[in-house]
């Protein structure tokens, strides 16, 4: 039986959205990419592709189309 290898086939897709690690020092947040997420095809979840999985801050979902965040106060964004 052959088995599909979900990785290439995620890659073949733009990823519905960016996942964005966001830590805050005092005023500023700090955004790095860390991966992205495909929707099902049932439209009923999504997969996870983390390149990195940070321990600390708060993993962020962003349109791909935009622009990368600021590095600036971006508190209010989640």
């Amino acid at each position: 039986m052959a088995r599909e290898n979900t990785n290439q086939s995620l890659n073949l897709n733009a990823p519905d959205y960016l996942a964005w690690h966001v830590t805050q020092k005092g005023e500023k947040s700090y955004w790095n990419k860390v991966g992205a997420p495909w929707q099902h095809k049932d439209g009923r979840g999504y997969t996870i592709q983390l390149e990195t999985c940070p321990i600390n801050g708060r993993i962020v979902l962003r349109l791909p189309l935009e622009d990368a965040p600021e590095t600036s106060n971006d508190a209010g964004r989640s």
